[in-house]
């Protein structure tokens, strides 16, 4: 059994070496012929693609210049505008903001009462109860903070003319003052009914964007004013900084003979 197994594999090799034998001639000529075929599809190929390379190349190569001479152009920009708009410029230009904001919100809404507001629970944001009884933040304390708001934008403009910080604690306390009064009399005042209760039922007072603009106007006078005072200043050297700096910059003397130079070594 064992010697017709052997017989039986040697006859699977021949028939197998016969196959490769007949497969080898062809596999040569389709690898020839792929080879071929490739070759003239990339000769084909390669005038056409050539151009659309180059020019993808140069446009690459043309962005690049462009985005380059753009930063250099953007450096100079930012450096000129780095010595015309100073840190205590800015803070200044954000205090006259401020003031200005604080005077145009004394002019929105800032209350109102909504009339059976309960019965609009749930409905789509286009179905909204009535409103009657609007005031304008300026209204509930006789537009006094027009004056603070004015008062803040002139001091930013000192601020910006004359580097004093305590310009910046100025613009500070009239904003604790603007706060303190939007406090304790706009927002009482705010959500005081009054007598629309015992003419309409389910009336309700509700503050309104200009009692939140004026509130954040006078907070952002708050935080300019300290950003102002806290801005960072200019450090005078005394002359013995300078003295001592001027030395340290000071190139050595050389050696002007052999013997100085054989002792400094």
């Amino acid at each position: 059994m064992i010697a017709a197994l052997g017989q039986r594999s040697r006859q699977v090799d021949r028939a197998a070496n016969r196959g490769l034998e007949r497969a080898y001639p062809g596999i040569v000529r389709a690898r020839h012929h792929t080879a071929l075929t490739a070759r003239r599809g990339w000769s084909w190929l390669w005038p056409r693609l050539r151009p659309l390379l180059a020019f993808f190349f140069h446009a690459l190569a043309l962005g690049e210049k462009t985005v380059r001479r753009l930063c250099v152009v953007l450096v100079r920009v930012a450096s000129a505008a780095s010595r015309i708009v100073t840190p205590a410029r800015g803070a200044a230009l954000v205090l006259i903001a401020t003031g200005l904001c604080l005077v145009a919100s004394q002019f929105i809404d800032y209350r109102g009462v909504e009339i059976g507001q309960p019965g609009y629970a749930g409905l789509p944001q286009v179905a909204q109860a009535p409103t009657v009884d609007v005031e304008t933040a300026g209204e509930a304390h006789a537009y006094l903070l027009v004056p603070v708001g004015l008062a803040a934008a002139v001091i930013g403009l000192l601020a910006m003319r004359r580097e004093r910080r305590g310009l910046g604690l100025l613009v500070a306390a009239l904003g604790l003052l603007a706060v303190a009064l939007i406090l304790l009399v706009d927002l009482p005042h705010g959500l005081d009914e009054g007598s629309q209760t015992s003419r309409f039922a389910g009336a309700t007072a509700v503050l309104q964007d200009g009692f939140f603009a004026e509130l954040a106007a006078a907070g952002g006078m708050v935080l300019a004013g300290l950003l102002y005072y806290a801005r960072p200043c200019r450090i005078r050297i005394s002359l013995s900084g300078r003295a001592a700096s001027a030395r340290r910059r000071r190139p050595r003397r050389r050696a002007s003979s052999r013997a100085r130079v054989a002792r400094s070594a």
